[in-house]
């Protein structure tokens, strides 16, 4: 009974978005985990996570996060040819001139998470169905709209409309994913067929498929992957891209064995979605450094 009600009440409270961050994760991390979160010692991944999201808060994350802001950054520490082709970035759907544009693109918002058209055949694209799309994405802020991600609070809404990619024998690409701990990756997420039928698994860096996930045994990969030719050269790049911070899961694609850089992400599933078997938490969340608070310090601003 006294369980029922702790997750009433958590429940109730995630949806006020506006308290206060530390008051906020605590009822964030325990409807979605089961389990109170300690921010004075946290040692579960997922409590880091919250931890991050709550103390960490160098300005240069509100860039990274930024899909179109971030590409400065890779060219700066990786260089160019790693990006994708991108063709404009707007402000607005009426900016938009589809005459310009191939048959086949890709539509993203840059200050949110999962907000992405694949245009496979711009004859058959609805231009006014998309654009109230395009305008429901831009009024909302992935700060409020998930679980107060810090780094998104300020990123400004745009729209970016980026090649289309597609490799060799596959239907839709597949995402490597470096979860890397103060510039060193540690482990890899692979991510297949996100348009049909989306599956994933944890890797290590020999390629061998993890004994722990996420997401239910239907959704896990029970097929063999093949090691891309780039692999070696991905798990660099991440690392260089990741050095400067404490946790950051670095996003590639190969396309015929050249290197696409996709994004960074600092708050995997926003630090909700528990391991399984359990006692994979602890040790994920053991690769985590956190900085330390000075004295007084109410959150960290410098990298």
């Amino acid at each position: 009974m006294i369980k029922s009600v702790e997750m009433f009440i958590a429940r109730m409270m995630r949806k006020m978005r506006f308290l206060p961050p530390k008051i906020y994760a605590t009822y964030h991390y325990k409807y979605f985990t089961g389990k109170k979160l300690d921010l004075e010692n946290p040692k579960e991944f997922n409590e880091k996570i919250q931890w991050l999201k709550v103390f960490y808060h160098p300005k240069i994350l509100v860039q990274l996060v930024d899909k179109y802001a971030v590409r400065a950054y890779v060219e700066e520490k990786i260089g160019a040819q790693y990006l994708n082709e991108i063709y404009n970035v707007y402000n607005s759907p009426e900016e938009i001139v589809y005459e310009e544009l191939p048959q086949k693109f890709v539509i993203k918002a840059t200050h949110a998470s999962s907000y992405n058209l694949i245009v496979t055949n711009k004859d058959e694209l609805n231009k006014a169905k998309v654009g109230k799309l395009f305008k429901k994405w831009l009024n909302i802020n992935q700060y409020y709209r998930m679980g107060q991600e810090w780094a998104y609070k300020d990123v400004q809404p745009r729209l970016i409309t980026e090649k289309f990619l597609k490799d060799d024998g596959v239907t839709s690409l597949i995402d490597y994913k470096f979860y890397c701990f103060s510039g060193e990756a540690k482990l890899m997420e692979v991510h297949l067929d996100r348009i049909e039928n989306h599956k994933r698994a944890f890797y290590d860096l020999d390629f061998n498929r993890l004994p722990f996930r996420y997401v239910s045994v239907e959704k896990s990969i029970s097929t063999e992957v093949e090691k891309p030719s780039n692999f070696e050269e991905m798990k660099n790049l991440s690392e260089t891209l990741a050095a400067d911070f404490p946790f950051v899961r670095v996003d590639f694609y190969s396309i015929k064995g050249k290197s696409i850089f996709g994004e960074m992400t600092f708050y995997p599933s926003d630090g909700r979605k528990d391991i399984h078997p359990d006692e994979y938490n602890a040790i994920l969340g053991g690769y985590i450094e956190l900085p330390k608070l000075s004295s007084g310090e109410q959150c960290i601003t410098e990298i």
